[in-house]
């Protein structure tokens, strides 16, 4: 009995002795995805406004440049300035329609269908896009800030995200894209290479800064 008692004293040191040592182990190191993936988990989700640059070259020949400001984690809304050689023209992106007129005129507003607001990103589905990244054998650049993720998608993958986007990028075989995701969860910028079958590639550059309260967006005035 004495030799059962002090085996069973034994065994039950070793069991404390082991959870010490597991306790006190290191934690293993998260990987890049589990980084990205917590990050985007613990952004914060009330509606924001952020500055916006918006690229699109071929090579070294710019074909658009939009800047501006708009509304994220909500419907995309905002305010905006288009820029290519043959036209410039202000934008206002409201829930119902997209009003454009030539910049620095009094003229009408013309009015489009809402979609019209959709480039080739999907702007106001980044988080999404970042996901949809990381389930396609994404790569992590970690080791400076904010971290970059990179993978190669297709049009009908970023439909999956947005239909509209997905379309506009129909033309296009596959997309190089990488985005950038800060310490707070926030994708700050976004680059796509667009590769076609017989024409040149397409770069496009998103940049996002200076975030602050969303802003009010209504429908401008007739003149």
């Amino acid at each position: 009995m004495i030799r059962h008692r002090t085996a069973t004293l034994i065994l039950a040191l070793s069991g404390l002795m082991l959870s010490a040592c597991a306790s006190g182990s290191p934690a293993r190191p998260e990987t890049g995805e589990q980084v990205v993936r917590e990050r985007l988990a613990a952004a914060d989700d009330a509606p924001y406004s952020a500055a916006l640059r918006a690229v699109t070259q071929s090579g070294p020949t710019r074909l658009q440049l939009m800047v501006g400001r708009i509304n994220l984690n909500t419907p995309l809304t905002g305010r905006t300035t288009e820029q290519t050689e043959q036209y410039a023209e202000d934008v206002v992106i409201t829930q119902q329609k997209v009003y454009r007129r030539a910049s620095g005129t009094p003229g009408v507003w013309q009015e489009f269908p809402a979609s019209a607001a959709k480039g080739g990103i999907p702007v106001d589905r980044l988080p999404q896009y970042v996901h949809l990244m990381l389930g396609h054998s994404a790569s992590i650049h970690q080791g400076s800030e904010p971290v970059r993720v990179s993978a190669r998608l297709t049009p009908k993958d970023i439909e999956s995200v947005d239909k509209a986007v997905g379309r506009n990028l129909g033309p296009a075989t596959t997309i190089d894209a990488e985005a950038w995701i800060d310490e707070k969860g926030r994708v700050v910028r976004v680059r796509q290479e667009m590769h076609f079958a017989s024409n040149p590639d397409i770069q496009g550059t998103l940049t996002l800064t200076d975030f602050k309260s969303a802003i009010s967006v209504s429908t401008p005035d007739a003149r």
